[in-house]
């Protein structure tokens, strides 16, 4: 067994938010809780005004931008809400106004680079025991454990080790490990631990045999990465998670259980997953591709102050993305999320609020032999007792903006069929067979506006609204085709014909008809934002690790 021994000191609860929440305001009532492109906000104040503005900047950068309102909690007298699309560290200056009042935030998104204070060089060649990482860092000087220059590692340990790597202290950075075969999981990060960073890793042929429950497998969720309860602050990034071992049951046998991409239980939060490549069979898919728990609960996964964004996440027998707890101040965009159950699931949202913008919904289908599609975005909520009140597991804010659903073979409903309050969609692509919006429409807090809805006739008029593309783009075209019914006189030719239900071509309704949503949409081309994913004219988004900024080749690809 290879160990790197000596852990840092953990860092407790409190130590952890003050060192990421980066300059409360003066009275400290208000503060911004930061990731790399987002920063969490967070503004006590016992009585609700109508609403809490919020302006921005880049630190003294000249004029102050809008971004959406912060939404009211009352059970925690608080304003919460996120400022997102920014850049990495770089310091803001923000006004939060409410009821003539002003307070003034200061915040600095992450570094993307981190300091590295110790370098272990895991010699080239195969390793068949688990590699144990005891040695921590600090957050100015990590502790990099990669394999030594110019040589590959792969870790092969044979289904007779649990796991590849075990991560057992804090600012530990695991980099460029080829990791093959663990019995349960590839990558444990253990309870509690803090600022793990998972990069540029293959993980392959994880996890035990799978398969419902109801079939008397009890185990489930062995995962390529497996963060413990408590674990948190972590960075999962540029890795290619493929083909488990075994693979999940699909819905003809009971709920999936069986191997997942991504799994965090109960974290503490401010998690950041992004341009990872989650991919595998039909016959060895995942449970939930990113996921964990618990799910009815006021933390769950990823809990807190987190985005998932840029992955490529699919054959999923449940939810490519299951973001469900608390959901406070969450992150969800620019993901390719295809072959799913459930593309988002978000049941509970306790807390809130939370953010699905810019994702693209591709194919869905109920098991191997029923193609029918699932939904987009699972809903649901609980109440449960808390010091003997009973209290809503359901009533955080949940904003939906600018999601692309395809057609054909996408999903058959857009919402569950579960109970939703606080629901707040606007310019999404939401053409789907079956259920366009919840049955508890009208719920306190739900307001469904200016998106494309429908039915269709064939999947190729919905895919008439976008431009041909090779890759994973969908902008969309300037004209589409429609059915004008009806018997239509015309003139072709000289002559006069009558065609009864004429196909025609008709300006592309998601044009410049989006709703201005402040900070969301503010770089838009034409008159206005378009709806959907994507806007015309501006560059593509990014899906999966080879499309990160600055992606480069790992060490098990070049040698």
């Amino acid at each position: 067994m290879h160990r790197i021994r000596n852990g840092a000191t953990r860092l407790g609860f409190a130590a952890l938010a003050a060192a990421s929440m980066c300059c409360h305001a003066a009275d400290a009532q208000a503060w911004g809780v930061a990731t790399f492109e987002s920063i969490g906000l967070y503004y006590n104040r016992a009585a609700a005004a109508k609403t809490c503005t919020v302006q921005y900047r880049a630190q003294e950068a000249g004029q102050w931008r809008e971004a959406y309102p912060l939404v009211y909690d009352e059970r925690e007298h608080q304003y919460r809400g996120s400022l997102v699309q920014l850049k990495p560290d770089t310091a803001y200056e923000i006004r939060l106004e409410a009821d003539g009042g002003r307070v003034e935030v200061q915040a600095r998104t992450r570094s993307e680079r981190f300091p590295i204070g110790k370098t272990t060089f895991v010699p080239g060649g195969t390793l068949d025991e688990t590699l144990r990482i005891t040695e921590g860092g600090t957050a100015e000087a990590w502790h990099l454990v990669t394999p030594a220059a110019g040589t590959k590692v792969v870790s092969d340990v044979f289904n007779l080790s649990g796991h590849n790597i075990v991560v057992e202290a804090d600012y530990v950075i695991v980099r460029g490990f080829e990791l093959r075969n663990a019995g349960v999981h590839g990558v444990l990060i253990r309870q509690g631990v803090q600022n793990v960073v998972v990069e540029d890793c293959r993980i392959t042929g994880w996890g035990r045999v799978g398969g419902a429950r109801v079939w008397g497998i009890t185990g489930g969720s062995d995962s390529a990465v497996h963060a413990e309860r408590d674990a948190g602050h972590l960075v999962v990034q540029r890795n290619l998670m493929e083909h488990p071992r075994s693979g999940a049951n699909d819905w003809e046998s009971g709920h999936p259980s069986g191997p997942q991409g991504i799994s965090l239980l109960n974290s503490r939060g401010g998690n950041v997953i992004r341009y990872n490549t989650i991919r595998s069979s039909e016959d060895h898919g995942f449970n939930d591709g990113i996921g964990g728990g618990e799910n009815y609960s006021f933390l769950g996964s990823p809990n807190r102050d987190s985005d998932i964004y840029g992955n490529i996440v699919s054959n999923c027998w449940d939810d490519c993305i299951e973001s469900e707890g608390a959901n406070m101040n969450v992150r969800i965009w620019s993901n390719y999320i295809h072959h799913a159950f459930a593309h988002i699931a978000t049941a509970a949202t306790s807390m809130g609020p939370l953010y699905i913008f810019r994702n693209v919904f591709g194919e869905s289908r109920i098991s191997h032999q029923d193609p029918a599609g699932g939904m987009m975005i699972k809903t649901g909520m609980k109440w449960v007792e808390v010091n003997g009140e009973r209290v809503s597991q359901g009533l955080g804010y949940r904003f939906i903006f600018h999601n692309t659903a395809l057609q054909p073979k996408g999903a058959l409903d857009v919402f569950s069929g579960h109970e939703l309050h606080n629901a707040v969609s606007r310019n999404n692509i939401f053409f789907a067979r079956g259920r366009r919006y919840p049955d508890d429409f009208g719920a306190p807090g739900n307001d469904f506006k200016n998106d494309l809805t429908g039915g269709y006739l064939g999947g190729g008029f919905v895919k008439s609204m976008f431009v041909a593309s090779e890759g994973l783009e969908w902008f969309p075209a300037p004209e589409m085709n429609k059915i004008e019914w009806g018997r239509i006189e015309s003139v072709k030719n000289g002559k006069k014909v009558a065609i009864t239900d004429p196909l025609i071509q008709v300006r592309n309704p998601a044009l410049d008809k989006g709703l201005r949503l402040p900070g969301f949409n503010d770089e838009f081309t034409g008159a206005a934002p378009d709806i959907g994913a994507f806007e015309a004219g501006r560059p593509p988004l990014r899906f999966g690790r080879e499309m990160a900024p600055g992606f480069a080749r790992a060490p098990w690809e070049l040698y």
